[in-house]
Protein backbone atom coordinates (compact mmCIF):
# COMPACT_ATOMS: atom_id res chain seq x y z
CA UNK A 1 0.00 0.00 0.00
CA UNK A 2 1.13 3.72 -0.52
CA UNK A 3 2.43 5.50 2.36
CA UNK A 4 -0.04 7.93 3.27
CA UNK A 5 2.10 11.91 3.71
CA UNK A 6 1.74 13.25 6.89
CA UNK A 7 2.45 16.77 7.54
CA UNK A 8 5.13 17.88 9.80
CA UNK A 9 3.40 21.37 10.35
CA UNK A 10 0.44 19.45 12.36
CA UNK A 11 2.57 19.36 15.44
CA UNK A 12 3.10 23.46 15.28
CA UNK A 13 -0.23 23.74 14.82
CA UNK A 14 -0.41 22.49 17.99
CA UNK A 15 1.76 24.37 19.98
CA UNK A 16 0.50 27.29 18.29
CA UNK A 17 -2.90 26.55 20.07
CA UNK A 18 -1.36 25.61 23.28
CA UNK A 19 0.27 29.13 23.09
CA UNK A 20 -2.38 31.15 22.00
CA UNK A 21 -4.83 29.30 25.40
CA UNK A 22 -3.03 31.36 27.80
CA UNK A 23 -2.83 34.17 25.94
CA UNK A 24 -6.79 33.49 25.61
CA UNK A 25 -7.14 33.21 29.31
CA UNK A 26 -5.42 36.22 30.47
CA UNK A 27 -7.43 38.42 27.81
CA UNK A 28 -10.80 36.75 29.48
CA UNK A 29 -10.04 37.30 33.15
CA UNK A 30 -8.56 41.51 31.80
CA UNK A 31 -12.43 41.63 30.34
CA UNK A 32 -13.93 39.65 33.58
CA UNK A 33 -12.00 42.15 36.09
CA UNK A 34 -13.11 45.27 34.13
CA UNK A 35 -17.00 43.82 34.04
CA UNK A 36 -16.39 43.86 37.67
CA UNK A 37 -14.89 47.13 37.93
CA UNK A 38 -17.67 49.12 35.73
CA UNK A 39 -20.35 47.14 37.82
CA UNK A 40 -19.05 48.23 40.96
CA UNK A 41 -18.20 51.62 40.06
CA UNK A 42 -21.54 51.85 38.33
CA UNK A 43 -23.46 50.99 41.41
CA UNK A 44 -21.53 53.00 43.82
CA UNK A 45 -22.63 56.14 41.99
CA UNK A 46 -25.87 54.51 41.66
CA UNK A 47 -26.42 54.32 45.37
CA UNK A 48 -24.15 57.84 46.25
CA UNK A 49 -26.27 59.82 43.29
CA UNK A 50 -29.78 57.83 43.84
CA UNK A 51 -30.03 58.15 47.74
CA UNK A 52 -29.04 61.48 47.53
CA UNK A 53 -31.28 62.57 45.44
CA UNK A 54 -34.43 60.54 46.93
CA UNK A 55 -33.49 62.50 50.25
CA UNK A 56 -33.05 65.92 48.73
CA UNK A 57 -36.60 65.79 46.81
CA UNK A 58 -38.01 64.62 50.23
CA UNK A 59 -36.42 68.10 51.55
CA UNK A 60 -38.09 70.06 49.22
CA UNK A 61 -40.96 68.89 49.61
CA UNK A 62 -42.15 68.32 53.04
CA UNK A 63 -42.44 71.94 54.69
CA UNK A 64 -39.76 72.43 57.54
CA UNK A 65 -41.09 73.74 61.31
CA UNK A 66 -39.55 77.28 61.14
CA UNK A 67 -39.94 77.47 64.96
CA UNK A 68 -42.04 75.60 68.30
CA UNK A 69 -44.51 74.30 67.81
CA UNK A 70 -47.80 76.96 68.01
CA UNK A 71 -51.28 76.19 69.17
CA UNK A 72 -54.21 78.73 68.32
CA UNK A 73 -57.19 77.53 70.91
CA UNK A 74 -61.27 78.10 68.98
CA UNK A 75 -62.64 79.85 72.01
CA UNK A 76 -65.64 79.28 73.03
CA UNK A 77 -65.72 75.90 72.68
CA UNK A 78 -68.26 74.64 70.15
CA UNK A 79 -72.01 73.95 71.13
CA UNK A 80 -74.05 72.05 68.93
CA UNK A 81 -77.04 69.62 68.79
CA UNK A 82 -77.78 66.77 66.44
CA UNK A 83 -80.40 63.70 66.39
CA UNK A 84 -79.86 60.61 67.23
CA UNK A 85 -82.45 57.60 67.45
CA UNK A 86 -85.17 60.33 67.50
CA UNK A 87 -83.43 62.08 70.74
CA UNK A 88 -81.80 65.19 70.79
CA UNK A 89 -78.33 64.83 71.34
CA UNK A 90 -75.69 67.53 72.29
CA UNK A 91 -71.79 67.86 71.44
CA UNK A 92 -69.53 69.98 72.71
CA UNK A 93 -66.10 69.97 71.58
CA UNK A 94 -62.83 72.23 72.60
CA UNK A 95 -60.37 72.63 69.47
CA UNK A 96 -57.16 73.40 68.82
CA UNK A 97 -54.94 74.31 65.65
CA UNK A 98 -50.92 73.49 66.06
CA UNK A 99 -48.81 75.23 62.98
CA UNK A 100 -44.98 76.08 63.39
CA UNK A 101 -45.56 78.99 61.12
CA UNK A 102 -46.38 82.74 62.93
CA UNK A 103 -47.69 83.90 59.63
CA UNK A 104 -50.64 80.77 59.49
CA UNK A 105 -51.41 81.57 63.01
CA UNK A 106 -52.13 85.61 62.51
CA UNK A 107 -54.47 84.18 59.18
CA UNK A 108 -56.15 81.84 61.21
CA UNK A 109 -57.04 84.68 64.12
CA UNK A 110 -57.90 87.09 61.25
CA UNK A 111 -60.44 84.00 60.00
CA UNK A 112 -62.00 82.69 62.99
CA UNK A 113 -65.60 83.63 62.18
CA UNK A 114 -65.41 81.53 58.89
CA UNK A 115 -63.24 78.92 60.39
CA UNK A 116 -65.60 78.53 63.61
CA UNK A 117 -68.66 78.76 60.42
CA UNK A 118 -67.44 75.55 58.77
CA UNK A 119 -66.71 73.54 61.96
CA UNK A 120 -69.73 74.35 63.16
CA UNK A 121 -71.60 73.10 60.08
CA UNK A 122 -69.38 70.27 60.13
CA UNK A 123 -70.01 69.09 63.57
CA UNK A 124 -74.02 69.38 63.69
CA UNK A 125 -73.81 67.12 60.67
CA UNK A 126 -73.07 64.49 62.51
CA UNK A 127 -74.47 61.25 63.77
CA UNK A 128 -74.36 59.99 67.31
CA UNK A 129 -73.18 56.43 66.02
CA UNK A 130 -70.22 57.61 63.98
CA UNK A 131 -68.38 59.66 66.18
CA UNK A 132 -69.10 57.61 69.36
CA UNK A 133 -66.49 55.51 68.21
CA UNK A 134 -62.69 56.31 68.71
CA UNK A 135 -62.69 55.56 64.75
CA UNK A 136 -65.63 58.06 64.14
CA UNK A 137 -63.55 60.62 66.51
CA UNK A 138 -60.49 60.30 64.88
CA UNK A 139 -62.18 60.95 60.74
CA UNK A 140 -64.43 63.93 62.47
CA UNK A 141 -60.52 65.51 63.53
CA UNK A 142 -59.34 64.70 60.04
CA UNK A 143 -62.27 66.30 58.25
CA UNK A 144 -61.80 69.39 60.57
CA UNK A 145 -58.19 69.77 59.74
CA UNK A 146 -59.19 69.46 56.05
CA UNK A 147 -62.24 72.79 56.75
CA UNK A 148 -59.65 74.53 58.31
CA UNK A 149 -57.12 73.85 55.69
CA UNK A 150 -59.55 74.99 52.87
CA UNK A 151 -60.07 78.08 54.66
CA UNK A 152 -56.28 78.95 55.19
CA UNK A 153 -55.99 78.41 51.26
CA UNK A 154 -58.95 80.13 50.37
CA UNK A 155 -57.53 82.95 52.25
CA UNK A 156 -54.02 83.58 50.69
CA UNK A 157 -52.73 81.38 52.97
CA UNK A 158 -50.69 77.65 52.85
CA UNK A 159 -52.26 74.77 54.04
CA UNK A 160 -49.75 72.65 54.32
CA UNK A 161 -48.56 74.93 57.52
CA UNK A 162 -51.58 73.96 59.88
CA UNK A 163 -50.30 70.74 60.62
CA UNK A 164 -53.05 69.08 63.06
CA UNK A 165 -56.32 69.73 64.74
CA UNK A 166 -57.02 68.53 68.32
CA UNK A 167 -60.03 67.86 70.05
CA UNK A 168 -59.13 68.98 73.71
CA UNK A 169 -62.63 68.17 74.97
CA UNK A 170 -65.06 65.99 73.42
CA UNK A 171 -68.17 65.67 75.22
CA UNK A 172 -71.50 64.07 74.02
CA UNK A 173 -75.10 63.86 75.68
Amino acid sequence: MAEIPTLEAAPEVAQTDDASKPRKRSWLMLVIVAVIALAAAGAGAWLFLGHSGAKSKIARTAPKPSGPALYIALDPAFVTNFEADEAVRFLQLSVQVMTHDPATVDLLKANDPVVRNDLLLLFSNQKYADIATSQGKEKLRSEALDAIRKVVAENGGQPDHVEAVYFTSFVMQ
